[in-house]
């Protein structure tokens, strides 16, 4: 799990900018919460009070239907008190009850009838038997005031609200006052308060009473999801809904009369619920939203402008010098922050410090070179003079197994001044090419294929790959090869018919361990003089110092002795310089 984490965070790293604008989101996300909180308190708080309006605009618009039925439900319970008191067979009944309708306008009729429900007194002097009208019996017969709306035909056929008010007289129930207001009077003044506005008046059970637009159509603007009776039964109250044309609307409801009367409002919604009120809600509502993201912007753009482009600035300096550009002196950033300028002339400085260190360690370093190369020239130069000196005894000695050895003495000095000429000219001192130091050591060895004074004729052939070896290992790899040569020079003798011949081969083997094979013909057994009569039994001085060489090299030697020819075939691991020998 740890692993894959932290392939991801290899994968993407998110930049500072954005970093900076998360920490700064977090940093005001709590004022936004406040204000969110703030904001949303505020609309309930203009809801609560946009409600209240509702219901008030609703309680006013209704002002005056509700004055006239309360001004019904007055006379009627008044008259309700002094009915008793007449003698309803009298035409004094019949005077009060006109003198009612005369003196409000507002009313149609006005009369009582008894617990047999007959209309005994009358405001138009009427006698009625009531018992067969069954829309008006419940209203007629109940013991509590009633408000309802329906067509008499006795009052001439003109739709009215009619209240009916019990009378009691000794305990007894004696009848019903009863008073009619033309609910054309409620329709106009319902119709006349708000254009906009649909008002309906209502029983508690949940007929209409009134409404302002009284036709065929006129519950068109009830509300679809609640029926009369159920809103009534919850009282005051205000919601939202859609009327039965399907539009939206807001709705208020408010009793009116005790309970018994109620109004219902509706109009296009003044504030929708759960959206924002207009431009000044969406304005708090959404003004911390706002302000977050302007806060993101502003650090994105603030931190790229004052940070990161002179970041940047400075990586593309930093690549520049990796890259080996020493110029950097004269770069500036271009109105960066003190602390960035101080970081830049920081980097000014390292990089001065260590242009003048690298220069220093050059300049030493060429001066060791110098030194190094002018050691090897002189110690070539030494040897090439010590080589004279034997070729020069070599001459005057008169005995040959004296010049023989000489010869070899020289030989050796010849190999050992080849490889400080090859370290004298090569350019890189670190390692050393093996295949050209021995070739050059062959070179010498090999005179015009000629490798004895005795003027025998043997055929050399090389196979050197391209090796590097290290300095230490140049000088022991020399001196193997040349003593192996001479040795080979020494045992490949002369067959009948054919020359003798010598092959020498330097290849990796591994990444790190080569192999030397030095490979020569030999003297068939019944042939041998007396050079090379003498087994390769390694008791000789030559074998001797093979086997030290191989020891200097850390290698292993291995001899195979063949009835036609002698190999040998040396294998040795790559030695890598150490801080130890650069001490030494």
């Amino acid at each position: 799990m740890k692993l894959r984490l932290a392939a991801l965070r290899g994968l993407w790293t998110p930049n500072l900018a954005l970093q900076l604008g998360f920490g700064l989101s977090l940093a005001i996300l709590p004022l936004g919460f406040v204000s969110v909180y703030q904001t949303y308190k505020v609309l309930e708080e203009r809801q609560t009070l946009s409600e209240t309006a509702l219901l008030e605009q609703t309680q006013q618009a209704v002002a005056e239907s509700r004055d006239m039925i309360q001004s019904a439900m007055s006379t009627a319970e008044t008259l309700a008190i002094t009915v008793p008191v007449f003698d309803t067979s009298e035409t004094t009944c019949d005077a009060v009850m006109a003198r009612v309708v005369e003196e409000n306008p507002k009313f149609t009729f006005a009369g009582f009838v008894d617990e047999g429900l007959n209309l005994v007194c009358a405001s138009n002097g009427g006698r009625q038997d009531l018992s067969d009208l069954d829309s008006i019996r419940t209203e007629l017969t109940s013991r509590q005031t009633e408000i309802l709306m329906h067509p008499l035909e006795f009052i001439g056929g003109t739709a009215t609200v009619s209240v009916a008010v019990p009378v009691f007289a000794g305990g007894r129930f004696r009848g019903t006052v009863w008073i009619a207001v033309p609910v054309s009077a409620l329709n106009e003044k319902l119709s006349t308060v708000v254009p906009d506005v649909d008002l309906v008046l209502f029983q508690f059970e949940g007929k209409i009473v009134a409404t302002a637009k009284f036709s065929d159509f006129r519950r068109s603007v009830l509300p679809a999801s609640y029926g009369l009776d159920r809103l009534a039964e919850k009282g005051r109250q205000t919601f939202q809904d859609v009327n039965q044309e399907g539009k939206t609307r807001d709705f208020a409801v408010v009793p009116i009369v005790s309970d018994k009367v109620f109004a219902l409002g509706s109009w296009e919604p003044r504030l929708g619920r759960g959206a924002l009120p207009g431009y000044e809600g969406a304005f708090a509502l959404y003004l911390p939203l706002v302000m977050w993201v302007i806060t993101i912007v502003v650090a994105y753009v603030g931190v790229n402008h004052l940070v990161i482009r002179h970041v940047r600035r400075l990586r593309s300096w930093m690549r520049l010098y990796a890259a080996g550009r020493g110029d950097l002196d004269k770069a500036r950033l271009d109105n960066a922050p003190e602390e960035l300028e101080i970081v830049a002339e920081a980097f000014r400085a390292m990089t001065r410090r260590l242009s003048e260190q690298e220069r220093r360690l050059e300049e030493d370093l060429n001066e060791k070179t110098v030194l190094l190369r002018e050691v090897h020239h002189r110690v070539k130069n030494n040897l090439q003079l010590i080589s004279s000196m034997l070729n020069m005894q070599i001459r005057a000695t008169g005995s040959t197994e004296a010049k023989h050895l000489l010869r070899r003495v020289q030989d050796r000095v010849m190999a050992l001044s080849a490889i400080h000429r090859y370290l004298y000219l090569a350019r890189k001192l670190s390692l050393v090419r093996a295949d050209k130091l021995l070739e050059d050591i062959i070179q010498q060895l090999v005179i015009v294929g000629t490798l004895d004074e005795s003027g025998r004729e043997i055929t050399v052939t090389t196979a050197l790959e391209p090796v590097e070896i290290s300095p230490d290992q140049s000088v022991p790899l020399s001196l193997l090869t040349t003593e192996a040569a001479i040795n080979a020079v020494k045992y490949c003798g002369m067959t009948s018919g054919a020359d003798a011949w010598i092959n020498i081969a330097l290849k990796a083997v591994s990444a790190d361990s080569f192999c030397l094979s030095v490979v020569n013909s030999r003297v068939p057994e019944g042939q041998a003089d007396a050079i090379t009569e003498a087994p390769i039994d390694g008791s000789g001085l030559g074998s001797k110092l093979i086997e030290s060489f191989v020891a200097q090299l850390n290698g292993t030697l291995e001899i195979d002795t063949q009835p036609d020819r002698y190999e040998l075939h040396v294998v040795f691991p790559m030695r890598w310089p150490t801080p130890d020998d650069d001490e030494g």
